[in-house]
């Protein structure tokens, strides 16, 4: 039996201290993340301005969308980034990942853009055309997940890409901020309501065409090149280039050792090596997902009940005041709840392990929305406890299973199915988004509805969908501080022990270095 052996690039990739390119890799595989964050959380205050400016004379409760509206703006989105997950994730593995990125970050722009250019004679004209839109911007926004995640993944070092990649997915609150400061302003310059929702959705434009820009000046990751397009002297030069050092390696015998390097996603061979890993990942985002997408949607009625805006709107204020009001809540839950969260789990990533931050996440998580849903009534008398334990619950999130189930898919699988099996945790994800905005959006969103569970049978649900969650992540492993080769048990270009492989994967899984 051969030994296993690791491409020399490949190596000193994983040795390489922490240096300039790791941070522009990661900056740039941000930017995309920030965009797709503010483009699916700007819809807050797009759906309130909608229904202020189209609705305001249809229905019962002025101001307010229809369910059947609230629902398509809601799953339009979704849909779109489903379906962007998944076909982005397989092109990242046929084309590479720097042009599939290319092509997400393309997608928001144009979209982004024509979102905000929405039009028709009557309401459901102008939201047909926004959904529409939005599905497609989806699309582009869905890519950026696996696409991103692999990007920097492969690009770090051993011992801080759990951090990097981290990075990236807290791009996620600096875009919710950003869409909140946005909406601010805006609604603070802008008199006519009609420009403000169109104002904040253009804007969206502007992060990816940064990061369009910037993905140019990158090459193609070197464990692509190297193990997937199969050429390891290309990726030592690219790698030269970045490292600033000079990288020898060896011709690829393309005849050696490709048995086990070329089983594919339905393989018996994977399903024994990766099928559980796939299946867990997968339902704890799917899990995570319609807890944390629900609360988004909800907590605009929950502001609205415990004060934060009212409840009936057109009653009392503007529509501009209230995109104001609702703005500054959101920006308050993400600076004081999100982004202080990102920031915990980039720093204890890689020293506490990413199975323990999920853990912790879902474990508070379920105690926070028990406490909400248990206490309910109380909270009307009691704003300040009510949005501090809303805190606490997205900071956990954040700093948990929200970043968590981000990072280990880019790290546990082949190169060659990386984004494929990222892209199809992040569907499962986006299947539980899509439920949480369809099947728990509560009847108080219109009072002709009674469809609805509420917003108190919700937080139940989300706490026992948390608990869930929990009990999901214990079959998850660890991936500190190995590297990816070894995690993915790829045979690299000679025959393998696989014996051996998988010693050093129960060590490094176990001991983290």
């Amino acid at each position: 039996m051969a030994r296993a052996h690791q491409l020399n690039v490949l190596a000193t990739l994983d040795r390489a201290r922490t240096q300039w390119y790791h941070l522009a890799s990661a900056a740039i595989a941000g930017t995309g993340f920030l965009a797709g964050a503010y483009n699916l959380f700007s819809i807050v205050f797009v759906g309130r301005l909608i229904g202020r400016v189209y609705y305001a004379v249809e229905i019962a409760a002025p101001g307010q969308l229809p369910v059947d509206a609230a629902f398509a703006l809601a799953g339009a989105v979704f849909c779109g980034t489903f379906v962007g997950h998944l076909a982005f994730g397989w092109l990242g593995d046929r084309i590479g990942r720097r042009r599939a990125y290319g092509l997400t970050l393309a997608f928001m722009v144009v979209f982004s853009v024509a979102s905000g250019l929405s039009f028709g004679r009557e309401a459901k004209a102008v939201l047909a055309t926004l959904c529409f839109f939005r599905f497609w911007l989806g699309v582009g926004v869905g890519g950026s997940y696996p696409l991103g995640a692999a990007i920097t993944a492969e690009y770090a070092n051993k011992r801080t890409r759990g951090a990097f990649v981290a990075a990236v997915h807290a791009m996620q609150g600096v875009g919710v901020l950003l869409g909140s400061t946005v909406a601010l302003g805006v609604s603070s310059v802008v008199a006519e309501a009609d420009y403000v929702w169109r104002a904040i959705l253009v804007a969206g434009a502007a992060p990816a065409a940064l990061g369009f820009y910037l993905h140019t000046k990158m090459p193609e990751t070197a464990r692509y090149t190297a193990l997937v397009a199969r050429d390891p002297k290309r990726a030592a030069a690219d790698m030269s280039l970045v490292l600033r050092t000079r990288i020898e390696e060896e011709e690829l015998d393309v005849s050696v050792g490709r048995v086990n390097d070329e089983w594919g996603l339905f393989s018996v061979q994977f399903m024994k090596s990766h099928g559980l890993h796939l299946l867990a990942i997968s339902s704890t985002t799917f899990l995570l997902s319609a807890t944390f997408y629900s609360q988004n949607i909800l907590q605009k009625d929950l502001f609205g009940k415990f004060g934060w805006v009212s409840h009936s709107p057109a009653a009392s204020m503007g529509a501009l005041e209230e995109t104001f009001r609702l703005a500054r809540a959101q920006a308050l839950i993400a600076l004081f709840g999100a982004v202080p969260g990102y920031i915990l789990s980039v720093a204890f990533i890689d020293v506490l392990g990413r199975r323990r931050l999920q853990l912790a996440g879902f474990v508070v998580m379920t105690l926070s929305m028990l406490a909400l849903a248990t206490l309910y009534d109380h909270w009307a008398s009691h704003a300040a406890g009510f949005v501090a334990l809303y805190n606490v619950a997205f900071f956990f999130a954040q700093a948990g299973p929200n970043t968590t189930t981000f990072v280990a898919p880019a790290e546990l699988f082949p190169a060659r199915l990386r984004c494929t099996c990222h892209g199809i945790a992040m569907a499962a994800g986006r299947a539980g988004a899509v439920l949480g905005s369809f099947g728990f959006l509560p009847k108080g969103v219109d009072n002709n509805n009674t469809s609805g569970i509420g917003s108190r049978n919700e937080l139940f649900v989300l706490a026992g969908t948390n608990f869930l969650g929990m009990l999901m992540s214990l079959f998850v492993p660890e991936t500190r501080g190995a590297s990816l080769e070894v995690l993915s048990k790829e045979a690299i270009y000679e025959s393998v022990d696989m014996g051996r492989v998988e010693e050093m994967d129960h060590y490094f899984i176990s001991h983290g270095d």
